[in-house]
């Protein structure tokens, strides 16, 4: 596992990481495990580099390839047929910048005569790397070999290039969610709940920590406990921006914590609904086109909702809160919990403020997604001062048996 976690940085920091063994297939049942052992020398799309792309076809066996999700596929137009992770032919992209278009740009039509058939096992462990390190899930792949290719042994014997196994990618993707570790805790006041407390919590891999922020006192909370599992969100949480109604969520559950004596937000490192920054942006300039939250996503290669909620799981159990009254919309929070054994007694909508700007944003989440938000549509854009409220349009919770 240690050489996939180098592998990871290693994409991210714009290098090119050799990917060796057949191992078992990264998502199955669709990528099966099969006895290839077909090595291949992979780079990431994003931030790939001209010198990079000239060292890949300098030690490769064939052209270069493109590896993406079947997402991004379907987004280009075209039907993948089976599996996870597909391999396409550059189609006339010889420069990084073609390339990264070509693997990220919103298609309006289908490609002519299109060079695509499954990712090796190989293969599909570089796109879960790059997509592991919020990075865009494509990557540049060429076939090679160590006995056959002196230039790649060169590379190898001098520590320049890193080599890592399927299996250990595999061992590194299914560790992620394993465990979260204590790492530290303080007393934080804040505007809309004096009374908090910050514990920050890290996933085993190192990878992402995320914060419990408990409010009032634990002896004192209601019962059920008031929680809210936030997924972080930079441009909406701090900047205020209106395409999204997360920062109104933010401030509302914690006032609302505040108003009825305690409670707990879980605010996980889960930018974009798990895409990171960088690719949420990506997904916004689409949005512009005219796309929607969820097929912007698509065409960046994602799936329309990449979190988990193991990681929550884990915070609450650490506290100690098994009984709750959960401030969603999303139906699939309340899922997971009641799946892992937490008892959603009740389940409180959370609405924030409808603007023009949101108004598509909000109108995805209900038909795309099924989120409860239908209340919140009903009401029309409202003044942009009003405040978020933690309601169902009448004032009262909808208690759950």
């Amino acid at each position: 596992m240690h050489h996939a976690e180098r592998g990871l940085f290693e994409l991210r920091r714009g290098r090119p990481l050799l990917i060796t063994g057949a191992a078992r297939a990264i998502e199955s049942p669709d990528n099966p495990a099969h006895s290839d052992t077909t090595s291949v020398i992979v780079a990431a799309v994003e931030g790939l580099q001209p010198e990079t792309l000239t060292r890949l076809r300098e030690v490769g066996e064939a052209d270069p390839r493109l590896v993406v999700t079947r997402h991004r596929v379907r987004s280009m137009g075209l039907e993948p047929g089976k599996g996870f992770d597909f391999s396409l032919g550059l189609n006339g992209a010889s420069e990084p910048d073609q390339i990264l278009r070509l693997a990220s740009a919103a298609y309006r039509e289908s490609i002519p005569h299109p060079d695509i058939r499954g990712a090796t096992p190989q293969e599909a462990a570089g796109v879960v790397l790059a997509r592991m390190g919020h990075l865009l899930p494509a990557v540049v792949a060429v076939p090679t070999d160590r006995e056959r290719v002196p230039a790649l042994r060169k590379l190898l014997n001098s520590g320049t290039l890193l080599s890592v196994t399927s299996e250990e990618i595999c061992d590194l993707v299914s560790a992620t969610t394993l465990e979260v570790v204590f790492v530290s805790e303080a007393p934080v006041p804040l505007e809309e709940a004096e009374n908090a407390h910050f514990i920050l919590f890290r996933e085993s891999t190192g990878l992402q920590e995320h914060v419990a922020i408990l409010v009032g006192d634990r002896a004192t909370w209601p019962d059920p406990v008031p929680v809210r599992l936030h997924s972080a969100c930079l441009t909406g949480d701090l900047f205020g921006s209106l395409r999204c109604d997360c920062g109104a969520q933010l401030r509302g559950s914690l006032a609302y914590f505040a108003e009825q004596g305690g409670g707990v937000l879980l605010y996980l490192a889960q930018e974009g609904r798990n895409i990171g920054l960088g690719n949420k942006l990506r997904a916004y300039a689409i949005q512009e086109g005219g796309l929607d939250t969820v097929d912007a996503d698509c065409a960046l290669g994602f799936g329309p909702d990449e979190r988990r909620y193991d990681v929550a799981i884990q915070m609450l159990r650490h506290i100690g809160v098994s009984s709750i009254q959960l401030l969603t919309n999303n139906p699939e929070k309340l899922q997971a919990l009641e799946e892992a054994g937490i008892r959603v007694v009740d389940r409180q909508p959370l609405h924030g403020t409808l603007n023009r700007h949101n108004l598509p944003y909000v109108r995805a989440k209900v038909d795309r997604a099924g989120h409860w938000l239908h209340s919140m549509l009903s009401g029309g854009i409202a003044d942009r001062d009003q405040d978020p409220a933690v309601t169902d349009g009448s004032g009262e919770s909808r208690r759950r048996a």
